[in-house]
């Protein structure tokens, strides 16, 4: 394998895979992120089962899953003689009868994903032979990928500091410009590392009533409120933006469903403890439609939510 090729996570993956399959062969290696429920494919080096990168598959089915607790080994030339593997349910998903897989790590050592491969008749068992090559290959990917997730906190912060610009003059939050190119850099971390997010949509109920009655100087002290409540309970990685009028929009970035139903919560509460009503939706980030849908699913959510009222 050429060095020039492990310049990234994303190359390095791709080298490792296609060095296995011409050394292991097996129809389908593949570079995986668990999250929660999901098992999400980030790489594939597929001949024959169709899997591509961004499928998701239920963690708790796979063999990986089995793998990890220790139930099975990390090579089984003839899979179905194990029986943690034989009853995994993927099993009756896709054909499989033999099976590779290790974990990758986090720096703090919880579980990122895996390194694994299937294929659809036995091997030999001299296969059993290779453990120590992929291990090793496994954890030169933990070691990548561990030093990568690193700068993506940095690529956060620098990204950020671009675009100062691209703030609402009035609350100093992120504008329209700036929350589309920042969601699009997330994304982009999202494919690449399987990363979760969520999407919050908020729209203040009674802007129009406090213009009205009050005159547009209460609306604007209204916004820049709820503005900071806004800012209260976001974290230093979340994106906060006005998309115009008395629509905000949040990005949490790296958070699954319960943590972001909890930051709902303290939202809610920031927002009533400010004496400002608002109509919110929140959607989580799936990968088969991006941020981008999470946004109109959000949007859509916030708009039900409204007529509710």
């Amino acid at each position: 394998m050429d060095s020039l090729y492990f310049s990234d996570f994303e190359s390095a993956g791709r080298a490792v895979l296609a060095f296995l399959h011409r050394r292991l062969g097996f129809d389908l290696w593949m570079v995986t992120r668990t999250e929660g429920d999901n098992w999400i494919v980030l790489q594939s080096e597929d001949h024959g089962y169709g899997v591509e990168p961004g499928t998701v598959f239920r963690w708790a089915d796979s063999f990986c899953s089995e793998m990890v607790k220790g139930n099975g080994p990390r090579i089984a030339p003839r899979s179905q003689a194990v029986p943690a593997y034989a009853a995994a349910p993927i099993g009756s998903q896709v054909q499989i009868r033999a099976y590779v897989g290790l974990p990758l790590m986090r720096a703090d050592g919880s579980l990122f994903g895996t390194l694994c491969a299937i294929h659809p008749s036995s091997q030999p068992e001299s296969i059993v032979e290779e453990q120590e090559l992929v291990e090793l290959l496994g954890s030169m990917l933990s070691t990548i990928l561990q030093a990568e997730l690193r700068t993506v906190e940095e690529a956060r912060r620098s990204e950020k500091l671009q675009v100062e610009a691209l703030t609402d003059e009035q609350t100093g939050l992120y504008n329209r410009r700036g929350w589309d190119r920042l969601l699009a850099s997330e994304e982009g971390r999202c494919r690449r590392y399987g990363h979760p997010a969520a999407v919050l949509i908020i729209d203040l109920d009674d802007l129009k009533a406090v213009n009205d009655k009050q005159g547009h100087a209460a609306g604007d002290a209204l916004i820049v409120c709820a503005s900071a409540s806004l800012r209260s309970v976001a974290r230093t990685n979340d994106i906060v933006a006005r998309l115009g009028g008395d629509e905000f929009g949040v990005l949490i970035a790296e958070c699954d469903r319960t943590n972001a139903e909890a930051f709902l919560e303290r939202l809610r509460t920031a927002l009533s403890e400010a004496n400002i009503k608002a109509s919110i939706g929140l959607a989580i980030r799936d990968p088969a439609v991006g941020l981008e849908g999470a946004c109109l699913s959000a949007d859509k959510l916030m708009y039900k939510e409204k007529r509710s009222r």
